[in-house]
């Protein structure tokens, strides 16, 4: 029998900003967020085919490019790094928009269900609102149900957060892309 720890058993997580040395844990998170996000809407083969280690090099290279996207880690004490989100500017036909776009949330997936999707979407709200941006887009698969019950969870939460931040969570769907 697998558990999950809860928030009662497991402490608040804390959110700080990402930094390099984080790029090996971020790519954990991210590899092992999409194969079990995605198990069953994506082809196998391409996920079994994700490398933590190129993701890791991959990350590395976003952030000796000094861009505009905002990357956060949540962690809990004796875990390390157990979650990651990253966002930016709106992406539509090469066209920047006032509004700013969630590129990417994922959690490990023991850690689901425990508070730390919420932490992560909490700063990333309070840090996109500083940045100038009303808004936050989200784009999701239409056929990830759970990802759908964890945005109106995340919608729901937004409605009364734990401290106002002044953004609105405006969610969008697309149908799966074609992998293979």
């Amino acid at each position: 029998m697998t558990t999950r720890p809860t928030s009662a058993y497991a402490p608040d997580p804390s959110v700080r900003s990402m930094t390099v040395d984080d790029c090996e844990a971020v790519a954990t998170v991210r590899v092992r967020g999409w194969q079990a996000a995605y198990a069953e809407l994506v082809p196998q083969a391409y996920l079994d085919a994700m490398d933590i280690a190129e993701d890791a090099q991959r990350r590395r290279g976003f952030f000796a490019e000094r861009n505009t996207v905002v990357n956060v880690v949540a962690e809990r004490p004796g875990r390390g790094v157990i979650g990651w989100a990253c966002y930016g500017p709106y992406r539509a036909d090469g066209r920047r928009l006032a509004r700013a776009e969630l590129y990417a949330i994922y959690v490990l997936p023991e850690h689901l269900g425990t508070g730390v999707g919420r932490a992560l979407m909490t700063e990333i709200l309070a840090r996109s609102t500083a940045d100038g941006f009303p808004d936050l887009a989200l784009w999701v698969l239409k056929e990830n149900a759970p990802a759908g019950r964890r945005r109106s969870r995340a919608r729901d939460a937004l409605r009364t957060p734990p401290q106002p931040v002044g953004s609105r969570l405006i969610a969008s769907s697309a149908a799966a892309p074609s992998l293979g």
